[in-house]
């Protein structure tokens, strides 16, 4: 039986004018993280929310704030993130020139340190830092826009991601984020996941609560078609 996965619900798919109430709903939910996703419309072609929103986030969210910056230069904005309340931080490794420095950076902060990495890129260019890190974010849509399908090489890239943990002693965990529901989640375990981050599968179902039980307890339920 697979283990459960860490969930964690992406902001982005809330309902914006009922904010302070979705983030009160994800405390009483079992959900484990809530995942936010800063977008600066330079990196991808998208703008989202800044600090504003992760500070406020913070003062009504009691589970773990799991902020993914899609953001060049990132290096410039961590600390702010971090003061706003951020628990994880995720930089990408296309933004980073100096990608060591940056994880360092993160966890000097007292955060833990994620890197991203979009569809077309290799896992290899993790594996000078997989030891350092606490978390590798695999895209399996192209970052940018919510409710994209799941591009299905995810599941061997999270397959060489795991092996390369293995084979590194690494302690980082392996979080997916795109297109993730109901109908692929257990294979998406399956490869090796840790962390799922759902969107529109949770804050757009009929009963996210529900959603969510279901996601948790994804190695007892009945096989989805995928």
């Amino acid at each position: 039986m697979i283990k459960n996965p860490i969930v964690a619900p992406s902001l982005l798919a809330a309902d914006f004018l009922r904010l302070e109430e979705e983030i009160e709903f994800i405390n009483s939910s079992h959900a484990d993280w809530l995942h936010l996703d800063i977008m600066d419309g330079r990196f991808v072609p998208n703008i989202s929310f800044g600090m504003m929103v992760v500070e406020a986030a913070s003062r009504v969210c009691r589970k773990t704030l799991d902020v993914h910056l899609m953001i060049v230069e990132p290096e410039k904005y961590v600390e702010e993130f971090a003061k706003a309340g951020a628990q994880n931080i995720t930089v990408h490794a296309e933004t980073c020139s100096h990608l060591h420095r940056n994880i360092q950076q993160i966890k000097a902060l007292g955060c833990h340190a994620g890197v991203a990495i979009n569809p077309h890129t290799p896992v290899g260019i993790l594996e000078h830092v997989i030891e350092e890190l606490d978390l590798v974010l695999i895209m399996s849509v192209n970052p940018g826009f919510g409710g994209q399908k799941f591009i299905f090489e995810t599941l061997n890239k999270i397959r060489q991601t795991r092996q390369m943990i293995q084979n590194r002693n690494s302690k980082a965990l392996i979080e997916i984020d795109g297109g993730v529901g109901l109908q692929n989640a257990e294979k998406i375990m399956e490869a090796g996941a840790d962390v799922l981050v759902a969107g529109s599968s949770v804050f757009k179902s009929k009963n996210p609560a529900d959603t969510i039980n279901k996601l948790k307890s994804i190695g007892n339920l009945p096989k989805y078609d995928v």
